[in-house]
């Protein structure tokens, strides 16, 4: 269907009542390319934006293997239990959550998808990481206006999606495996600026002392670095296999989300937040025009075959250009 009839029946209401058919119709129309379905999106966040922002935004990020499907799992069940309302939402297409098989075989996570309380959804590439970072952003607006407490944003943990990601989430965690040696010297020092907590994962049978030994050797790690006044991130080994030490995940959350409300960071990061998205948008929005025009297009081989051949320099060639607009 090539026009908005499809989602004429969706409205604020809905989403604000907690409809999840409408919700996943809704995040379903952000998601769409066609211009009529972008405009209808638009007008719809416009409507929710007022009841939207009230969630704790959470990112889990971490290596293929670490046990991140699990700790989901383990975790989101554990929020419910708090009686917390939890949308799971999966940026990376590697993500084993992204990769279709949410109601597979593993009872647990079933069970957790299954709950009325909880709600996961994948987003799709588009064939750029920027993209994703955009309609993840509209859909935690979309998952908090429908009534969601808690967000968790998960990533694969290798690239520059834990940058995009760190954009938009109020507290950042990153699973790692029982290995200090390999695991320290591969792990990327962007990662641990951007870390708020290391979450030491499979500390149980016979990994209980490697993960200790691992604990400080990201403590120390972390020693290195310049941390901000507000917060030292903590390392803390867990098993979500087990169980262990999941509620101690929640407790260290609240706790740097009372701390950073307490002294105005919470409202100022997001804000700083919403800043960065603005400015991102226009930058892309200018691209887009920049290729969708007939005229740019026209000139562009041309001047950057002068270029080439040195007859014009770049930034004339570039201000050519851009002038056609």
């Amino acid at each position: 269907m090539t026009n908005s009839s499809a989602f004429s029946s969706i409205s604020s209401s809905q989403i604000l009542a907690g409809n999840r058919r409408a919700l996943a119709k809704a995040i379903t129309l952000i998601e769409s390319h066609h211009p009529d379905h972008i405009e209808r999106g638009q007008q719809l966040l416009d409507e929710l934006l007022p009841h939207t922002g009230h969630s704790i935004r959470i990112c889990i990020s971490g290596i293929p293997g670490v046990g991140k499907f699990t700790f989901i799992e383990a975790f989101g069940l554990f929020l419910i239990e708090q009686v917390k309302r939890v949308a799971v939402l999966a940026v990376d297409p590697s993500s084993p959550l992204a990769g279709g098989s949410i109601l597979g075989d593993k009872t647990r996570m079933d069970e957790f998808a299954r709950h009325k309380n909880a709600f996961i959804r994948p987003s799709p590439t588009s064939g750029s990481l920027g993209g994703v970072a955009h309609k993840t952003r509209q859909t935690m607006l979309l998952v908090e206006a429908a009534g969601y407490d808690v967000v968790l944003v998960e990533t694969v943990g290798v690239g520059q999606s834990e940058f995009e990601v760190a954009g938009m989430v109020d507290f950042f965690c990153v699973l790692m495996l029982p290995n200090a040696g390999d695991e320290l010297q591969g792990i990327k020092k962007g990662i641990l600026e951007l870390a708020d907590a290391l979450l030491v994962n499979k500390a149980d049978g016979e990994s209980v002392q490697l993960a200790e030994v691992t604990k400080q050797h990201y403590e120390n790690a972390f020693h290195m670095l310049r941390q901000a006044s507000l917060w030292s991130p903590q390392v803390l080994p867990i098993s979500a296999l087990e169980n262990n030490n999941i509620d101690a995940v929640w407790g260290m959350i609240l706790d740097y989300i009372s701390q950073s409300k307490e002294r105005g960071a919470f409202t100022s990061k997001r804000a700083d937040q919403n800043s960065h998205w603005l400015n991102k948008l226009v930058h892309e929005l200018l691209e887009q025009l920049l290729m969708n025009n007939p005229s740019a297009q026209a000139l562009w081989p041309d001047l950057e075959r002068d270029v080439i051949d040195g007859g014009m320099t770049p930034i004339t060639a570039a201000k050519t250009i851009i002038n056609t607009l």
